[in-house]
């Protein structure tokens, strides 16, 4: 009988034994587990060798965190009665949990050769082979469970885990779907109905999924995580950052969450803060394949391309059919010239796990397609599953048939996925037309000509650096090539060194300045503290060369403050017929942030401010300071363009200079394969297979067609 407030509970004494049992059942059910602990004791010395004591003890033991003991006070009451399959079911369980899968298969089965019609034996033992990466074999026990009792909520979700292992997701949606029908505030399933879900490619639906299951379990750090990946399918990588960082307050412990955290900050191209997440990550679990592929992402973000090629291997090591480590081995190799190589790496991604688009868009810029191309048949069949796409698969895939159809000369075909595939990611990306059309006509304001006058004269000395610059797929990863290919230069690549080096400028209250206002009231020695401050970064990058590449193509707004505060640096401007290279780049799918190139009439407006600020630059600049290299003119005329290039940056010729496709350097930019063939003529006047298509470009180019 229930005590009601203000009674005194009756001695052990005063209980009959089933009378104790009863109570300290209450107890534990009602969550009272210290009084059902204390009462099991008191039994356990009235009555010692009791079975069903024991058991209750050990789940009493077990609810309260106390494994060890759980699995003690289990273990005795086995021995006592031997013959009741809760027993051993229980027992099994709890030595699962403790990771003991192969102990927990066999108390299962001995509960199941004492009552083979034991749901929860069943549904034991079925967890237990899971844990053993069993899934077939899981699966069969969770359906013969269900069999014999079809409202086993629990079941059903164990079930659609072991089907989602087995790549049946649209069953395994069916089976979390009928556990949360029989248990609607049953967390775990809808939790696992998200994983499912995002699975599916429906990262939406798996919001609502794992939104639902946060409000019957708030807080749950696993749940947080899933949250956090849906959120990333769908790029909304600040909202996903931040619940990770939700999840880590929790649980500093899960290597799982420090892992995906450090992932997002990487797309974030937070790298620093990624490298820090994902060591700690490899600190909890130096030998989860995950981590040390994400290890080689980090090291590729660096730049340290081989060391990212030794993590990637090292992740296959402990892998083999990880197709991610496979596509992100690729990517290193591209960068490093090792074409052959990288395509391989990409095939056995695609071989690995053909739905991962964008390994298509990494083997489409590799090779040519050919009629009856295997691989264009393949990237057609995936395309046709447009419904069980995500929107980035779906953009991917585009850009890659846009490339294939292209070279099939099929260019009708080839515009139409094109076009599809920047439509779908400008809706994607954020992009202010207005506030960057803005920044061009502030930056033409306030670089007057008078202001360069009165504020030159200053800066650092150093010679070291040449700014390669221009609209991207204009030609400056060719013209870097030709100037690295040079003894004395380095090539650093496209470098954030000087824009991080503007964010450092603050004003008189120590805020950050904007740029281009603080040229205003920058002093001669504020001017040369940004010059110095580039230089010293730049020789962190490349301590040895005579001169040093900077080939940042967007470093053209910033080239009346290059002149100041470097006016020994040099500037090469690339240029090339403005259809081509609008259309090339609206061709690409960029890894970096080119939020203007997705749309014809935005990235034409974009190049019409680019052209005008370019000519700004030319009025108010000294003559010369700027070298125009024109494209087509390399392509017509190589030695002549590369003599000229390399007299501008004062260095003595080098016929190397000419063979700059044999260079062995880095080269990451979405030019990388282009930059290793020797000179061809294709790429010029690429667009007039495109003209008829080209109609709202050439409108906001002010071209007439």
């Amino acid at each position: 009988m229930e005590q009601s407030a203000g009674e005194t509970k009756p001695p052990t004494s005063s209980l009959t034994l089933g009378e104790g049992l009863m109570l300290a059942e209450r107890h534990r059910r009602e969550g009272r587990l210290k009084e059902a602990a204390v009462l099991c004791g008191r039994i356990l010395e009235v009555h010692p060798n009791t079975p069903e004591a024991e058991h209750l003890m050990g789940i009493v033991a077990h609810q309260s965190g106390m494994l060890g003991e759980a699995i003690e006070h289990v273990r005795r009451a086995v021995e006592l009665a031997p013959r009741v399959a809760l027993f051993h079911a229980n027992l099994g369980e709890m030595l699962r949990v403790a990771g003991q899968p192969r102990r927990a298969v066999e108390e299962a089965q001995r509960a199941l050769a004492i009552d083979p019609n034991m749901p929860a034996a069943l549904n034991n033992l079925g967890i237990a082979l899971f844990d053993q990466g069993k899934f077939d074999a899981a699966l069969v026990q969770y359906e013969r469970a269900i069999a014999l009792q079809d409202d086993f909520a629990q079941a059903h979700s164990n079930r659609g885990n072991a089907l989602q292992r087995l790549k049946r997701y649209a069953v395994a949606e069916n089976a979390y779907r009928r556990a949360i029908e029989l248990q609607p505030g049953f967390a775990d399933g809808w939790n696992n109905l998200g994983t499912c879900l995002r699975q599916l490619k429906r990262p939406e639906e798996a919001e609502t999924a794992y939104l639902r299951s946060l409000e019957l379990w708030p807080n749950n750090p696993e749940t947080l995580d899933n949250l956090a990946l849906a959120l990333k399918d769908l790029d909304r990588l600040e909202e996903a950052a931040e619940l990770l960082r939700h999840a880590l307050s929790m649980d500093q412990k899960n290597s799982k969450i420090h892992l995906h955290y450090g992932a997002v900050l990487l797309d974030q191209r937070k790298v620093e803060a990624a490298a820090a997440a994902v060591e700690r990550a490899y600190q909890l679990d130096p030998n989860d394949h995950d981590c040390v592929n994400q290890m080689g992402r980090v090291a590729f973000a660096r730049g340290d391309l081989e060391g990212s090629l030794r993590n990637y291997r090292r992740a296959l090591a402990l892998k083999p059919d990880l197709a991610d480590a496979h596509n992100n081995m690729g990517n290193a190799l591209k960068d490093l010239g090792r074409f052959r190589e990288a395509e391989k790496a990409f095939r056995n991604s695609v071989r690995l796990d053909p739905t991962i688009s964008g390994v298509y868009v990494n083997l489409a810029d590799l090779k040519t397609f050919l009629p009856g191309d295997p691989l264009l048949l393949a990237m057609e069949r995936l395309a046709a599953r447009r419904e069980d796409l995500t929107k980035t698969d779906r953009l991917q895939l585009d850009f890659a048939l846009g490339k294939a159809y292209a070279d099939l000369k099929d260019y009708d075909r080839s515009f139409a996925h094109l076009i599809r595939a920047n439509a779908a990611k400008r809706t994607a990306v954020s992009y202010d037309e207005a506030a960057t059309l803005s920044f061009f006509e502030r930056i033409e304001a306030i670089f007057s000509g008078e202001t360069i006058a009165t504020k030159s004269g200053g800066g650092d000395p150093s010679s070291a650096p040449i700014f390669v610059i221009g609209m991207p797929r204009s030609g400056t990863t060719l013209v870097e090539q030709i100037i690295a290919s040079h003894p004395k230069v380095f090539g650093a690549g496209e470098l954030q060194t000087l824009n991080d080096v503007i964010l450092t400028v603050r004003g008189a209250d120590s805020t950050m300045a904007p740029y281009p206002e603080f040229v205003r009231t920058i002093d001669p020695s504020g001017v040369r503290r940004i010059g110095a401050d580039y230089v010293a970064r730049l020789r962190k990058v490349a301590p040895n060369g005579v001169r040093v590449t900077d080939k940042m193509p967007s470093n053209f707004f910033f080239a009346g403050l290059i002149h100041l505060a470097l006016p020994n640096a040099k500037i090469i401007h690339c240029q090339r017929n403005p259809i081509d290279t609008c259309f090339s780049c609206f061709s690409k799918l960029f890894s970096g942030a080119q939020n203007h190139t997705y749309d014809l009439r935005e990235l034409g407006r974009y190049y019409r401010g680019y052209e005008q600020l370019m000519s700004h630059w030319r009025r108010v600049l000294p003559a010369g300071r700027i070298l125009d290299v024109q494209y087509e003119d390399v392509v017509a005329d190589l030695e002549g363009e590369a003599r000229r290039i390399i007299a501008y940056c004062r260095l003595d010729w080098d016929a190397r200079c000419l063979h700059f496709h044999k260079t062995e350097r880095p080269i990451r930019t979405a030019s990388a394969t282009q930059a290793r063939k020797p000179i061809y003529r294709s790429a010029v006047d690429r667009r007039r297979v495109y003209e008829k298509h080209l109609g709202p470009l050439l409108e906001a180019l002010g071209i007439k067609a």
